[in-house]
């Protein structure tokens, strides 16, 4: 179970001043809630179905996120009308406007003549002296600015007791604001970068207009945090908890040090599928640099033999999660049973988890009524025997901030801007079976490129970089001899929030230095490519692209990119389907009109089957040896 707030232990949306965001399932509805983060104003993200009398406590605020949707179709999502009855602001931003409409009038919003997609400008219309808090919300913005517009449903007419504060060519209510009550819309979304100002018009609403206090800090949260931990563990309670080297799990466990020393017991699981030198580096900064209590487990031949002649990677995956719940669970019985008689303390009860605020985000989003909700594995996911309660400090928080917190717990730098690792490791950065050798290619590969990052003041720039092994040969020429060997593809993606990214553009020096040296260091390698897919495509960690046969990546990308097209974005793989289909039928057809003619192998072809050839009867005879 995850505990959130016992007694007078009480969660952050208690402790500080919150505005809640409810989201209708637009792609942008977590960017609202990190632009305000930034604007050290605490906000929390909840689907658009939350019922008003079930909050434990009272917002500041309320903002009513976009969405792909219709408001006057029928199953479109609707908000709990008693938020209009909380007695405090209400903004809606895009769908969220058309909704306030709505509410006070089903017939004025419809589909519009010409739909409104990217860049837009907008003017504003200001009132008398006497309706200065009609223009609140644009304070200090100017009579005009340049938004971000994606809608193709608008008002026809001014809901009643609202005012127009402004418009543009195409949609003449593109800002309304109640005369009396503090109800705002706008057809534009101030959340994303396209729209200038955007980060001052969420500040009007947040601080101006809901009088929010910009008290959310790092140094704030942990000592608020700290004592929430100690309140909960008790004064001989104890944690145990999985540590893995990165950023997420050892700001986790230096803020659980700092609660309640060595009570907290990290655990490594050495599974043979970590970074290079990673278990000597994650022991000596745990131990000697942080203080933490860590017991490091080798399991590495157990996860290996396991994982021989497995290919599919959510088979590994899997198998890597089985295998890491048996070691971890029978650790923490060793620990719980010699923590058990020490007279200073109690049993362990209680299990550490890195959840993040992404996570939760990513289970609560809202989907739609035909959807499935995906639950994330960070959230909730304990065995029914393990007979341990959550506990989750950095549940409330994105990436950076948990960089900042690491920071004001003196965590050292390097271990905080550390690029993230995923839970199964390597093994997912290869593409096939997973070997002692294939592991060991694609981590000195993935060291000299983290290296050459380091080396060229990139790492810092640099959201997540890696390598990863492709089942693919190319044939090369090294040292006048012909080869045939392994390709590695580098992917590298610059983000604020590790929920969408970019991929980061070297220059061609840079790229030409790390290939060669790859292809020159590590043995089995003869070709390096760049990965430059779009977030849209594939996951920020590279799983999407990684690991073709994990259809759960593949189905949550066509509900991202579903959801895109309803709201106008650009569609970077479902409206090309039909192309890559005629690119595969014609190529069929080429393959069969080439057979058909007798044509004879092209020369590369010929020289791919002699190599193979060599390959299987140098394998023989090995064998035979």
């Amino acid at each position: 179970m995850t505990v959130d707030g016992v007694g007078d232990i009480q969660p952050p949306r208690k402790l500080f001043d919150t505005l809640l965001v409810l989201d209708f399932g637009s792609q942008y509805s977590h960017l609202i809630t990190r632009r305000l983060r930034d604007l050290n104003i605490y906000s929390e993200l909840r689907p658009c179905t939350q019922e008003i009398s079930k909050l434990d406590y009272r917002p500041k605020g309320v903002i009513l996120s976009g969405g792909p949707y219709s408001v006057y179709d029928s199953g479109a999502p609707h908000v709990d009308p008693a938020v209009f009855d909380l007695d405090i602001p209400v903004l809606g931003i895009c769908y969220g406007l058309q909704e306030i409409a709505w509410q006070q009038n089903e017939k004025i919003v419809l589909a519009g003549e010409k739909r409104e997609y990217g860049h837009a400008k907008i003017a504003f219309e200001r009132k008398g002296a006497d309706s200065s808090r009609v223009n609140d919300l644009f304070q200090d913005v100017g009579d005009g600015i340049d938004v971000w517009m994606s809608h193709g449903d608008k008002l026809t007419q001014l809901p009643e007791s609202f005012s127009t504060i402004a418009k543009t060519s195409n949609a003449p209510f593109a800002g309304i604001a109640h005369d009396s009550k503090p109800f705002y819309g706008i057809q534009f979304h101030p959340e994303v970068s396209h729209t200038s100002q955007g980060t001052r018009i969420l500040e009007n609403f947040a601080v101006r207009i809901c009088k929010a206090g910009q008290d959310w800090t790092m140094e704030d949260f942990k000592e608020k945090e700290i004592s929430r931990v100690q309140a909960l563990v008790g004064a001989k309670g104890q944690v145990i908890g999985a540590v893995s080297g990165g950023v997420d799990s050892t700001v986790a466990a230096k803020l659980m040090h700092e609660a309640i020393g060595d009570r907290f017991h990290a655990v490594l699981v050495d599974n043979g599928l970590l970074r290079q030198d990673e278990v000597q580096t994650v022991h000596q900064t745990l131990t000697k640099y942080l203080g933490i209590n860590l017991t490091v487990i080798d399991a590495s031949e157990k996860f290996l033999a396991d994982l021989k002649g497995v290919s599919e990677p959510e088979q590994k995956r899997k198998i890597i999660g089985r295998n890491f719940i048996e070691v971890f669970q029978k650790t923490a019985d060793e620990i719980k049973a010699a923590a058990a008689g020490s007279p200073t303390s109690g049993k362990i009860e209680w299990l550490l988890q890195g959840t993040l605020y992404p996570d939760v985000i990513e289970s609560i989003a809202f989907r739609g009524p035909s959807q499935t909700i995906k639950t994330h594995h960070n959230v909730g996911g304990l065995p029914a025997d393990m007979d341990l309660q959550l506990i989750e400090p950095l549940r409330e928080l994105f990436k950076d901030e948990v960089r900042i917190l690491g920071t004001t717990l003196g965590i050292p730098p390097e271990l905080v801007w550390r690029h993230p690792f995923p839970g199964p490791g390597i093994a997912i950065r290869i593409l096939g079976e997973v070997t002692p050798s294939q592991v060991e290619i694609a981590r000195k590969a993935d060291h000299i490129f983290i290296e050459e990052i380091i080396r060229a003041g990139l790492y810092r720039d640099i959201s997540q970089a890696f390598a990863a092994l492709l089942p693919v040969k190319a044939v090369g020429v090294m040292g006048d001899k012909r080869v045939h060997e392994q390709v590695i593809a580098l992917r590298a993606v610059d983000t604020t929030d590790f929920m969408t990214a970019d991929w980061y553009p070297f220059d061609g020096h840079f790229l030409k230095r790390v290939s060669s040296r790859i292809v020159n260091e590590v043995c089995g390698v003869c070709r390096v490519v760049y990965d430059i897919a779009m977030s849209g495509t594939s996951s920020v960690g590279g799983r999407g692209v990684y690991e073709a046969g994990d259809q759960r990546n593949v189905k949550q990308s066509e509900i991202n990119e579903a959801e895109r097209y309803k709201e106008g974005q650009p569609n970077s793989h479902l409206a090309n389907d039909s192309k890559d289909e005629r690119s595969i039928a014609n190529k069929l057809a080429r393959e069969e009109k080439a057979k058909n003619h007798g044509n004879e192998p092209s020369k590369g072809a010929k020289i791919d089957a002699e190599l193979q050839q060599e390959e299987e009867e140098l394998l023989k005879k090995k064998g035979a040896k």
